[in-house]
């Protein structure tokens, strides 16, 4: 007889598949980076003012649609089951990008583009998956495949997104139709369901909504600090999409090309450390002492990125930062060792849903903080104050983690064996 605790059984075809899912879903996401501004300017006849006032409009509602939809897919992945919830997703998907590829208006590439933030919601969906299948000492590892196929598409995906936005502004679009629905396609015969029925837990609003899944995170003490480690780190990272480009533009003279060619270095070197570091360190240090090791490389790498005088300092900090990535997945499979089998849908939600509100948060923060700290009438002349704030914010979540999580380690040590029965 199965352990009803015990993970399910799964083919290797249905964990390609997931990470396949991922990577493509950023690698789409990625594409219309560089092309969807341009869109909306050409909507817009040229109005560079308000394009940029409306794209800012898309970002932040692509945000809130990703912060209510996360925990509404998990909480129906957890009644229903992970493979209708990840297939319709991807058809979901595919089918808005074809919207956004015929958009003939501005008004239709809002609609688009808060569908989009709805159905790539379903990466917690993905997350909990994998939850489903792994061994609780085994899930930090495939936490790390899962944020390597994240990077990895994330980065591929603008390079390619220019490419074929230079031939024809709709390509990526298509491009990035084709590839979800024929994924949705790929996943109808090869994706097995890994939740069982008696797993399941049934539907409810309040677990649903996205302020109603949060309290589960407040469901035990180590589970809640867990979580504000969470929102701190997604909170940090926010830096580098909010004043990234604008930082090193001012205070290293860097043209697209080599802010590009950098952006790709960093998701490489990111994607090689959670690929293929991970499984190793976790195995020999465990999911604490590798979740504080990361969180210590990022707090390093933040400071270095923000005291880097020349573009070379802020090189040669690219391998450090690059280690921050050993937390995440150390972080959440902490977390999925302290909800129960049919929770695993909410927690996954609810942990994006923390990630919606730092997208919210963060943009105004760092952005704030960088036209204060090169504003000649304060004073200041801090270019880097965006990263050692970041860096600040990182070392709490360090001393977060360092706090929670020391207990549960401890108990851990002096639990014995139990005895064998006769």
């Amino acid at each position: 007889m199965t352990d009803s605790t015990s993970p399910a059984p799964v083919r290797q075809a249905a964990l390609a598949f997931i990470f396949i899912t991922v990577a493509l879903d950023m690698l789409a996401v990625g594409m219309i980076v560089p092309i969807l501004p341009k869109l909306v300017v050409s909507f817009l006849n040229g109005d560079t003012v308000r394009s940029a006032e409306i794209y800012g409009l898309f970002g932040t509602v692509w945000a809130l649609m990703q912060f209510g939809a996360s925990p509404v897919l998990g909480a129906l992945s957890d009644r229903f089951g992970r493979r209708p919830v990840i297939l319709v997703s991807n058809f979901g998907l595919g089918l808005d990008y074809v919207l956004m590829a015929l958009a003939p208006s501005l008004a239709w590439l809002f609609v688009g583009r808060i569908l989009s933030g709805i159905t790539a919601a379903s990466i917690s969906t993905a997350g909990a998956y994998i939850a489903d299948v792994t061994p609780p000492e085994k899930r930090a590892a495939s936490f790390g495949m899962l944020g390597a196929a994240f990077g990895l598409g994330f980065v591929l995906g603008p390079a390619l997104g220019g490419m074929l936005g230079a031939t024809d502004p709709r390509l990526p679009f298509w491009i990035a139709a084709g590839l979800s629905l024929l994924n949705g396609m790929y996943g109808l015969f090869v994706l097995p369901e890994s939740l069982p029925r008696e797993r399941r837990a049934a539907f409810s609003w309040r677990r649903a909504n996205p302020l109603g899944s949060l309290k589960l995170l407040r469901s035990n003490r180590d589970l809640f600090g867990l979580a504000t480690v969470t929102f701190l780190s997604h909170l940090s990272h926010g830096v580098l999409i909010s004043v990234y480009v604008l930082y090193v533009g001012y205070r290293y003279g860097w043209d697209e090309r080599t802010v590009g060619l950098t952006l790709a270095g960093s998701g490489i070197a990111s994607t090689v450390v959670q690929a293929g570091l991970v499984r190793p360190i976790v195995a020999r240090l465990g999911e604490r002492r590798t979740l504080l090791l990361g969180l210590g490389f990022g707090v390093v790498g933040f400071a270095l990125y923000g005291l880097a005088t020349t573009g070379v300092g802020f090189w040669m900090a690219i391998p450090v930062m690059a280690l921050w990535g050993l937390a995440g997945p150390a972080a959440q499979g902490l977390m999925t060792r302290r909800v129960g089998a049919s929770e695993q849908g909410q927690l996954q939600g609810a942990n994006s849903s923390l990630m919606g509100i730092s997208s919210l948060i963060g943009p105004i923060l760092f952005t704030q903080t960088f036209a204060w700290s090169i504003n000649p009438d304060t004073g200041w002349h801090l270019p880097g104050a965006p990263f050692l704030l970041a860096a600040v914010l990182l070392a709490c979540a360090a001393l977060q983690a360092w706090r929670v999580t020391r207990p549960v380690e401890q108990e851990a040590e002096v639990i014995p064996p139990p005895a064998p029965t006769m």
